[in-house]
């Protein structure tokens, strides 16, 4: 198992080495100059400082070495349009509040989704079925700010207690949370439908039934730990893409967010904001799929067996 894990690890870290290469080879593609202006002229003196306080005077190469010791260090430089301010402090101060948001909504579709989805193949095509699987297709069909406008409009405006918008307080986290969750919610709800009607038919849940164990043991030592396990395989990626935030629900329900700093980064050409949020996005992301790949095998055993066996 030690050694499966430090494969994952090694490929967990170039794979974020290939995203920072990607991002920096794209980022200084772009033509044009992020402190060019459309109002007025920079005069050259100014324009040359700027380019010698960020390092772009310098060659490509020595750019890139440069920039991947800053990462190696976890420093992302400063951020070229924030006033005297790193994207280091703006990753602080954004994240908690997109990781908060996209927390609750993974507790949400966590909780919601596969207790909809195992009830839905207990009583497969009979009303509990069909109510599940109808809030499954919505939650895939419709994209989260729909359902976040939808929610302003016929919860917010009529409840005083849920605000329209705004942070703080638990209330203003509510609505984006459920708008963020029902997309995955939905997601787990169908793959622990059809997982769970897959187990159910398996012989060793048909030997407990015949050993006179109870249905509800059956189900809940048996069925769900089996069924469960193809949502532990996409759980790292839901994870850190609700963490990470929602650029477009954070905008609508006007949450301070990361996602609101990378969206407002990219119109105003922040470069070094947007590498980055970008390659933290890609650590965190990549972070969460290692760590799920270790918790999978230590789920289901035959993970480990069939990798070690290679």
């Amino acid at each position: 198992m030690a050694k499966y894990i430090l494969k994952r690890i090694a490929l967990a870290i170039v794979t974020i080495w290939a995203v920072i290469t990607i991002t920096f080879v794209l980022m200084h593609s772009v033509p044009g100059n992020p402190f060019a202006t459309e109002n007025r002229k920079i005069p050259d003196n100014i324009m040359e400082n700027l380019m010698k306080k960020y390092g772009l005077d310098k060659p490509k190469g020595e750019q890139y070495l440069m920039y991947l010791k800053n990462i190696a260090r976890f420093d992302f430089g400063e951020s070229m349009k924030q006033d005297s301010e790193t994207v280091n402090q703006i990753i602080a101060r954004g994240f908690p509040v997109s990781a908060r948001l996209g927390i609750q909504a993974i507790l949400i579709a966590l909780i919601f989704g596969p207790a909809l989805g195992a009830i839905a193949a207990l009583y497969q095509n009979k009303a509990p079925d069909y109510i599940s699987m109808i809030i499954s297709i919505i939650g895939v069909s419709v994209p989260s700010f729909v359902l976040g406008s939808f929610s302003i409009q016929f919860i917010a405006s009529k409840i005083d207690w849920i605000p329209i918008g705004g942070w703080g307080e638990f209330r203003h986290t509510l609505l984006p949370s459920i708008a963020l969750a029902l997309m995955p919610l939905a997601q787990f709800a169908r793959l622990m439908r059809s997982s769970m009607l897959e187990v159910l038919g398996q012989d060793y849940i048909k030997t407990a039934k015949s050993k006179g164990i109870s249905r509800f043991a059956v189900i809940m030592k048996h069925a769900i730990r089996n069924a469960i396990l193809p949502i532990v395989s996409i759980l790292g990626t839901t994870i850190s893409n609700l963490v990470a935030g929602s650029f477009v629900i954070e905008k609508i329900f006007g949450i301070p967010g990361l996602g609101q700093f990378f969206t407002t980064s990219v119109f105003n050409r922040d470069y070094t904001l947007i590498m980055g949020v970008t390659v933290f996005y890609a650590i965190v992301l990549i972070s969460m799929m290692l760590l799920v790949d270790i918790a999978y095998t230590l789920i289901d055993p035959r993970i480990r067996l069939t990798k070690e066996g290679h």
